[in-house]
């Protein structure tokens, strides 16, 4: 009977499963969407994202209602609005980094944020195994170099050039890559802090997140007053990109956004994708309401409930190994669909090395009975007991 139970058990969380794979696979497509959107228009970062925060910040707004139900205290409040500005700070960085590095090495960037469990065991007295997150840190710090070096990508990837050059295994050569699909070039581990910066800030809003409440319901209405407050602190900065630009595109991008605000946004969405399906030249049209509306359903709103489900259901939280594997998998589909710069064998290398250095810079003395492991930082930095500095 107990072994029936136990067969049966991993079952009843496939549909949760499903469902998790399927909204990161859309939120990792909203991305490419948004990558190809910038190279091709050469929009501004932060007029784009606060485009897509402003109707996102509504919707949460009208779906959470943060000014019903019981009073939310100044201890809630504050908190929330602050990482507002980290959330604010997240996206901007986060932008740059994917205009300038590409979607693989922003995507892998953000789970950076395991750095964060090396903090913890530093200030937290965890010195005695301190080596073993250190050596976590280093194999991240090690996949990074390999994704600044081009290992992830066909051109610059020894695996390609050494190995599927004399075997005539490659499926495309350099001067077959799609017309659309820019290779991207060499960079270092300077051009690689933004987007490991963006993903140390995107750890950090999630433990202060998590801090702050503890129900859920609570949480999404705390996560509707970030959202707004993150819009608000960016709209300096896309008013000033709005008034320096002289590219009428952008005017119209900006003009645009009131039919975002007055239209359904499924309305939207179908209309960009009949046009990105039937039109074969994207690049010239000034504004794409299919990289606009899929940011806002997948990439803002939709993932945050995916991520809700996964971690209370699921206890599978972001910066982690499992999460890491998902992400993998879903830009391996979208590089090969959008026939991207792109090495399979050298993408895996860095995934795996990632990864190992994500699960020894959470862990906790896994040898010792009794003994824990986290899946993330943001479950450490939740077990400690101390409150975080104000």
């Amino acid at each position: 009977m107990m072994s029936s139970l136990r067969a049966t058990y991993p079952f009843r969380h496939t549909p949760l499963q499903i469902i998790h794979v399927i909204g990161n696979f859309l939120r990792i497509w909203s991305v490419y969407s948004m990558y190809r959107y910038l190279i091709q228009t050469g929009s501004s970062v932060g007029l784009f994202i606060f485009c897509c925060l402003l109707p996102s910040s509504l919707l949460f707004l009208a779906m959470q209602k943060p000014w019903k139900g019981r009073p939310l205290s100044n201890q809630q409040v504050v908190p929330s609005i602050i990482n507002g500005v980290i959330t604010a700070l997240y996206f901007s960085m986060w932008g740059k980094g994917l205009k300038s590095c590409g979607p693989v090495r922003t995507i892998l960037a953000e789970y950076a944020g395991a750095v964060l469990g090396v903090l913890s065991a530093a200030l937290y007295g965890q010195g005695k195994h301190l080596w073993k997150k250190v050596g976590g840190l280093v194999a991240m710090m090690l996949s990074f170099y390999l994704l600044s070096r081009g290992w992830a990508m066909g051109t610059h990837s020894p695996f390609d050039i050494l190995f599927c050059s004399k075997l005539n295994l490659k499926l495309r050569s350099k001067e077959n890559l799609d017309a659309e699909a820019h290779p991207e070039e060499i960079l270092g581990m300077k051009d690689m802090i933004v987007p490991i910066i963006a993903g140390i800030l995107s750890a950090l809003r999630r433990v202060i997140a998590r801090r702050v409440s503890l129900k859920n319901q609570l949480k999404r209405r705390l996560h509707a007053i970030t959202i707004t407050s993150a819009t608000c602190f960016l709209f300096p900065v896309a008013m000033w990109d709005f008034i320096t630009v002289s590219d009428d595109s952008q005017i119209w991008q900006f003009l645009i956004l009131k039919s975002i605000l007055l239209f359904l946004i499924g309305c939207v969405l179908l209309t960009g994708a009949i046009q990105g399906s039937t039109s074969d030249s994207t690049s010239q049209l000034p504004f794409s309401a299919w990289a606009f509306g899929s940011f806002i359903l997948f990439g803002v709103i939709l993932v945050f409930y995916v991520d809700s489900i996964a971690e209370e259901r699921l206890h599978m939280v972001f910066s982690s190994p499992r999460h890491l594997m998902v992400a993998g998998g879903c830009m391996i589909i979208l590089e090969i669909f959008y026939q991207m710069d792109f090495s399979l064998p050298g993408f895996l290398l860095c995934c795996i090395i990632l990864g190992f250095g994500i699960y020894e810079a959470t862990a906790l003395e896994r040898g010792k009975k009794g003994t824990q492991h986290f899946d993330s930082p943001e479950e450490m930095l939740d077990d400690m007991k101390s409150p975080l500095p104000t």
